[in-house]
């Protein structure tokens, strides 16, 4: 079977791509991270006049914290590209990616959707994964629906509030999406 160019260029950079758990004594870092790259979007859509970040430390601290929480430096060879929180449960695997996050300066390459076939790999026994992000977050919306095999299963908004007590608390939470993909049944 002759492989295409694009498909071996795809496995190279795969190959290359590694998850270093993240120390509690670099949360500090890994937060600041998180506020910085995700205002980026925040800042395109309205400008710097919103006042507030899209994302506050407290929220960050959830996912860092959470018992099941696996948090991961990304690196590609070994140069630090992203970071990436999920929350795991075990009894009954769903499980949702809380914070992921990729430098700008590694945008429009090709590896978040390399990386989240990664975190794919790194949790087969997952049955649904979930996801929340922002209305304006169109980026994010395209990658996770239209490379990564998401689906929006919920719109929340001023008519339709979410009433899970463990989401954002910022004035983005007015507007969000849930998204989900349901993978393949592993356990038959």
């Amino acid at each position: 079977m002759i492989r295409s160019d694009q498909s071996r260029n795809e496995e190279e950079k795969a190959m290359n791509i590694r998850f270093e758990t993240v120390d509690k004594s670099e949360f500090d870092a890994f937060r600041r991270d998180v506020m910085d790259i995700f205002a980026i979007a925040a800042t395109e859509e309205f400008g710097d006049a919103t006042g507030e970040d899209i994302i506050s430390e407290e929220d960050i601290n959830k996912s860092l914290f959470s018992p099941n929480a696996d948090v991961y430096h990304i690196y590609l060879d070994e140069i630090k590209i992203g970071g990436v929180s999920v929350s795991i449960d075990p009894a009954t695997q769903r499980n949702s990616l809380d914070l992921f996050y990729i430098y700008p300066s590694y945008h429009n390459r090709g590896y978040g959707q390399l990386i989240w076939k990664s975190i794919e790999e790194k949790y087969p026994q997952t049955r649904v994964w979930e996801l929340i992000t922002p209305y304006f977050e169109k980026r994010n919306i395209n990658f996770y629906v239209n490379k990564c095999g998401f689906h929006i299963t919920e719109f929340f908004n001023k008519h339709h509030k979410d009433t899970r007590s463990d989401i954002l608390d910022t004035e983005f939470r007015e507007e969000y999406f849930r998204l989900e993909k349901t993978m393949i049944d592993n356990t038959r």
